[in-house]
């Protein structure tokens, strides 16, 4: 045997043997996936466990006030000094918790998954009327408590330069 044989010996074995690795999953897939695991862990914490068909709005709500206790956002309470000032230079005892954004990206996140996971888009508990007040109470609040306002703005039409929710037709 020569020397080139004997330091390519186990080199085709180690290239070959080694199984396909699944394509890597994008930041926001992980996220999902990790956010879903989370939700499902959560049901299945509940007395008694709830099955992901059961799941309501109720369900949902209590799962995102149980987040807020790992919420790294201030919100400042009405009475504290800093309610509604933009800038905050002091300390204050008002509590930690999910900021609105980060709450509709989850949002977002777990409606996306409960149809990837076999549910029917008519019958998604995230996407119903009481997750999205919930979420926009959230941003009213939190907006109040920062002492920013947020208005709801038309989008203007690029071709035509008209507000589209203003724009309408008539039939002859």
């Amino acid at each position: 045997m020569t020397s080139s044989n004997t330091s390519n010996k186990g080199k085709g074995i180690a290239e070959g043997s080694s199984p396909p690795q699944p394509p890597t999953l994008s930041r926001y897939e992980s996220q999902k996936r990790r956010d879903w695991n989370t939700f499902c862990q959560y049901l299945r914490t509940k007395k008694p466990p709830v099955h992901i068909s059961e799941c309501d709005s109720n369900h949902i709500l209590n799962f995102l006030g149980y987040l807020d206790q790992f919420g790294k956002t201030k919100i400042h309470i009405q009475g504290c000094v800093f309610f509604g000032q933009q800038e905050t230079s002091g300390q204050c005892n008002c509590p930690l918790k999910q900021a609105w954004g980060s709450l509709d990206a989850l949002i977002g996140r777990l409606r996306a998954a409960y149809e990837e996971n076999g549910g029917l888009p008519e019958q998604n508990p995230f996407a119903s009327g009481g997750i999205r007040y919930f979420l926009r109470e959230v941003r009213d609040s939190q907006a109040k408590a920062r002492g920013v306002l947020y208005k709801k703005t038309k989008k203007k039409n690029p071709m035509k330069g008209v507000d589209t929710g203003t724009s309408t037709t008539t039939s002859n």
